[in-house]
């Protein structure tokens, strides 16, 4: 009977210990609290960092005019950019609305067929342009399904620009048939860098300077984060951008941007939905170019972009 009770002793005791070396080994310590401290600080000071260089917001969960802006916060629309001096406030392509509740937080622009009307804000104190060394940060989400959504052609989300998408240009595309790609283009002065006057698919150093999405992440129901970060535009040494998709950055960049981009300041437009079909939210711009880290802080901002209103 003692033997029976002494192996049974033995035998909870083996498993005891054997308990203890696997919680050990398991590394379910409890967590140090200054990494969840430090991780927290850094954190804050990403969106500290971000606060200090907004220049422009557009929410349209109050309408839509920008919520806060160093310049004009007016929306304008246009017949077209060729005639943008006819630009009068508001929206006025009945295709294009407020959708309530729909937006990635809150409220977001609807275009509910192709847009082919000029609608934008003006980028004179919005856009940080500099004639010497201009640098900074778009960002916007999409909503939709591009090979449902959109009709054949091009279609271009956002263009900053003064005269058009290929002179002196920031802007991000799809390309006109499925399956879509997604493209960033950065291109400075036509007549410097297209002195000969090739059509785009002929030139071989724009589509070298492209960054290109072959299978986008966009779609129905889903909301994607885009940012586009540029520096160095206008400097000798030449510029470079990097495009985001849901705070992740492309593994390659565009660089050597080595053209001037030379502006009308009066003239500079952030324009909006080219051609597009589908939801549009939260329209914000930086004056300089953001750090990996501050485009993470920015993807994940819990209420949006209104906290980082100064």
């Amino acid at each position: 009977m003692r033997t029976l009770i002494l192996r049974s002793l033995v035998a909870s005791l083996a498993v005891l210990l054997l308990a203890v070396f696997l919680y050990g080994c398991s590394g379910s310590a409890e967590p140090d609290p200054s990494m969840a401290s430090s991780s927290t600080e850094a954190s804050s000071d990403a969106t500290i960092a971000l606060s200090e260089v907004l220049t422009f917001h557009a929410s349209f969960d109050r309408g839509v005019d920008a919520d806060w802006a160093l310049g004009d916060r007016q929306i304008y629309t246009a017949p077209s950019y060729a005639e943008q001096d006819q630009a009068v406030p508001g929206i006025s392509n009945p295709s294009v609305e407020v959708a309530d509740g729909t937006g990635r937080f809150g409220h977001a622009l609807r275009f509910t067929a192709r847009n082919q009307h000029a609608i934008f804000y003006k980028a004179e104190g919005n856009v940080a342009y500099s004639s010497e060394d201009w640098s900074g940060t778009v960002s916007f989400w999409l909503s939709l399904d591009p090979a449902t959504d959109l009709q054949p052609g091009f279609c271009d989300p956002i263009q900053i620009t003064d005269a058009a998408y290929n002179d002196a240009a920031i802007w991000v595309d799809f390309t006109g048939e499925n399956p879509r790609q997604f493209r960033l283009g950065v291109f400075g002065d036509l007549a410097v860098w297209n002195p000969d006057g090739l059509s785009p698919d002929e030139h071989q150093g724009f589509l070298d300077r492209l960054l290109i999405v072959n299978a986008p992440p966009f779609a129905t129901g889903q909301w994607t984060h885009v940012v586009i970060t540029y520096a160095g535009l206008n400097t000798q040494n030449g510029g470079v951008a990097n495009l985001y998709l849901d705070g992740e950055r492309l593994p390659h960049a565009s660089d050597s941007i080595d053209e001037p981009f030379t502006w009308d300041r009066g003239r500079g437009a952030i324009r909006l939905g080219v051609n597009y079909v589908g939801l549009y939210d939260e329209v914000s711009l930086f004056s300089r170019s953001l750090t990996d880290e501050e485009v993470r802080a920015l993807h994940v901002l819990d209420d949006g972009v209104a906290a980082l209103h100064p």
